[in-house]
C-alpha cells in the first residue's frame, strides 16, 4: 500500500537529496546551515529537511563564493530574502548589485597587480626602497630598508 505523506512532506528534500541535487556536499550544507546561510527543518526522526527553495540559494551561494564574495556577505545578502521562495531573477539582480563594485575594485587591483608584477620578479621583494607591489611611490622610505608592519603598507 502506497503511503500517503502530506503534500508538503513530498516538497521536502533530504540532506542527501539537496547535495545530490545541487552537488555541493553534505558536508557543506551542514557549513552553510550553521552560517545561516540555508535553513532547514526536522521531521519526525529529527532529520533535516529543507524546502526546494533552498536548491536556488545554494546556486547562488556558490556562484558568491567562486566571484570571491566572503560568506559573511553572502549570508547578510541572503537574510534579506524570504526563505519560503525560490530566489528570482530579481533577487538575483538586487543581489549581484551589491557586489558590482566591490567587484570591480578587485578586477582593477587584480589587472594593476599583473601589469607590475614584471618589476617585481627576482627583486628580493620587500626589502627594496621602493617596490611597484608594496610599497608604490615609496611611502615607506622613510621607515627604512626591510619589511615592515602590514598596517604600514599602502596596498592599492
Amino acid at each position: 500500500m502506497p503511503s500517503h505523506k502530506p503534500a508538503t512532506q513530498d516538497r521536502l528534500l533530504s540532506v542527501g537529496q539537496l547535495a545530490a541535487r545541487s552537488g555541493v556536499a553534505v558536508t557543506a550544507l551542514h557549513f552553510y546551515e550553521t552560517k545561516g546561510l540555508i535553513h532547514s527543518s526536522r521531521n519526525a526522526g529529527n532529520q533535516r529537511r529543507y524546502q526546494r527553495a533552498m536548491l536556488r540559494r545554494v546556486a547562488v551561494i556558490k556562484m558568491a563564493q567562486r566571484l570571491g564574495i566572503p560568506l559573511a556577505d553572502i549570508a547578510s545578502a541572503l537574510a534579506a530574502l524570504p526563505d519560503d521562495h525560490t530566489p528570482t531573477a530579481e533577487d538575483w539582480q538586487r543581489l549581484s548589485a551589491r557586489w558590482r563594485e566591490d567587484l570591480s575594485r578587485r578586477i582593477d587591483e587584480m589587472l594593476m597587480l599583473r601589469d607590475k608584477l614584471d618589476g617585481c620578479i627576482g627583486c628580493g621583494c620587500l626589502s627594496l626602497k621602493e617596490c611597484p607591489l608594496r610599497n608604490q611611490q615609496d611611502h615607506l622610505a622613510e621607515d627604512g630598508p626591510g619589511p615592515h608592519p602590514p598596517e604600514r603598507l599602502h596596498l592599492p
